[in-house]
């Protein structure tokens, strides 16, 4: 129904102004090609962030980087219920009917805690970040419904926390990774203090360095706010449209970031130190307060998940989660 009426509006010479962000992430460069044809403005500020200005800044502002890469808490749902595990100790169940009872998750709320909310804003700023478009399948998406607090608890002893991040690295012109997991944000980081519903988008590049945009990821005003500056933009345009968009994909250009990129990794296992010892070079190990005695949790040093799963080979592990750079 969006994506009909939305072609339909272009059709006949009507510009278009979005806050959804399913419709550009899987018609994007066809509404924009045909937004080029008709000489009119498809836009949607609104589809990423809310009401934190984004797609402005990347599209305008940022031009004259190479964006290296993107971190971004995109989901207000999730990061309220890993704020709620982290600061009040709430279990994921506890914090999730929280955020229901709170109106912040929809009564099915698979779409925001399996990560696929974030996968198609990640699409939407791995294709404006580098120019081709990127679809939902080609993004490796992970939820948070297997964090517990034991987790937070390990990570919490590391001076981190765990967030739901979707991130975009570049690899080279003709490739890219984008990929939505949880991600554990030492303390030292921007991101690291994002708490409650709010969201924020690090941008990184290689004139400007580390930007960070911050702000209410969602409600009705956050997103009136850019849809009607989207609005206002298509009135001070009409009859010019924006040089505005990017080009078409392709099913080799978004890698496998799991043999492609090299992070340090948290890990949580049914083991012991010596066992871990022989098996990694360099680790770092953590503690918690009611830790058993058969349990163990460590940090590894950069390695390729590929590479991390053939040494965990053999290991009884209850949870693994990517540690971040940003």
């Amino acid at each position: 129904m969006s994506y009909s009426f939305a072609k339909a509006s272009l059709e006949h010479g009507k510009s278009y102004c979005t806050s959804n962000k399913e419709l550009v992430a899987k018609y994007g460069p066809e509404l924009l090609k045909l937004s080029e044809k008709m000489n009119k403005n498809f836009l949607f500020e609104a589809s990423v962030g809310g009401g934190i200005p984004i797609i402005r800044p990347m599209a305008q502002c940022l031009t004259a980087n190479n964006i290296e890469g993107i971190a971004g808490i995109l989901n207000g749902t999730t990061n309220f219920i890993l704020t709620k595990m982290i600061e009040d100790g709430m279990t994921f169940e506890d914090a999730l009917k929280l955020a229901q009872d709170n109106g912040y998750a929809e009564k099915d709320p698979t779409a925001d805690i399996e990560g696929f909310d974030a996968c198609r804003k990640v699409c939407i700023l791995a294709s404006l970040a580098f120019g081709k478009h990127v679809y939902p399948n080609q993004v490796d998406t992970e939820g948070i419904t297997n964090i517990t607090l034991e987790d937070v608890s390990y990570i919490q002893s590391a001076n981190g926390v765990i967030k739901l991040l979707g991130q975009i690295k570049y690899i080279s012109d003709d490739k890219i990774a984008a990929f939505v997991s949880p991600a554990v944000v030492f303390n030292g980081s921007q991101l690291a203090s994002v708490s409650g519903v709010f969201n924020a988008i690090l941008v990184r590049g290689d004139a400007v360095g580390d930007v960070c945009f911050y702000g209410q990821g969602a409600g009705k005003l956050a997103t009136a706010s850019a849809v009607v500056a989207d609005m206002v933009d298509c009135a001070v345009h009409v009859n010019r449209r924006k040089n505005f968009g990017w080009g078409p994909g392709s099913e080799s250009y978004v890698v496998d970031e799991k043999s492609e990129l090299e992070m340090p990794f948290y890990v949580r296992a049914k083991s012991s130190e010596s066992k871990v010892k022989a098996i990694f070079n360099d680790v770092k190990f953590l503690t918690r307060v009611g830790q058993p005695s058969n349990e163990i949790a460590f940090i590894t040093d950069a390695m390729t998940q590929v590479e991390l799963e053939k040494k965990l080979d053999g290991v009884d592990v209850i949870n693994k989660i990517r540690v971040t750079n940003y």
